[in-house]
């Protein structure tokens, strides 16, 4: 039996003010709304029950919203109780996700506003196939600490090339 490839639904951020995020993912990335901040309680609800069992108890409440691309990908923004900023946001040796990428063909005018928004630029804009194709990637933060990479191009046409030849 051949396995299909299964698609994308949904990533959950971590953020330390709700508000603020979901009007950066909004006017910043142009992210679609689709739920605004509400706030869950640790109680019997079936919503409830379903963060008891996976944060366990004594998580008492949280702040979420739910937003989604141009393509229909979900952006779930938690704001969680007690939350706190990690020692360091970019532990790439650690196991586990560590970023996210997101495609835009004017790469350099969305990381100018992701920067003016109070993000921060990680690394210089860098082309996969300098001088013979347009590819281009950058590593940023948003202004809460998560960490994500701009492409310019779609994943297939980067890497079905050989993107490290």
């Amino acid at each position: 039996m051949v396995t299909t490839p299964r698609t994308f639904s949904h990533i959950g951020l971590s953020v330390p003010d709700l508000e603020a995020a979901v009007e950066f993912y909004s006017t910043v990335m142009g992210f679609y709304v689709l739920m605004p901040p509400s706030k869950i309680v640790e109680d019997t609800s079936a919503i409830g029950q379903m963060c008891t069992d996976v944060f366990g108890p004594g998580w008492e409440h949280l702040r979420i919203a739910h937003l989604s691309t141009g393509d229909g990908i979900g952006i779930e923004l938690f704001e969680f109780a007690g939350n706190h900023t990690p020692d360091d946001n970019f532990a790439f040796r650690r196991h586990g996700t560590f970023h996210f990428a997101i495609q835009d063909p004017d790469l350099e005018g969305l990381l100018a506003k992701i920067v003016a928004a109070g993000g921060k630029q990680r690394m210089p804009v860098r082309a996969y196939f300098p001088g013979e194709k347009p590819y281009r990637m950058v590593y940023v933060e948003d202004p809460f600490g998560n960490i994500f990479e701009l492409y310019s191009h779609s994943y297939e046409l980067t890497y079905s090339a050989g993107a490290y030849a």
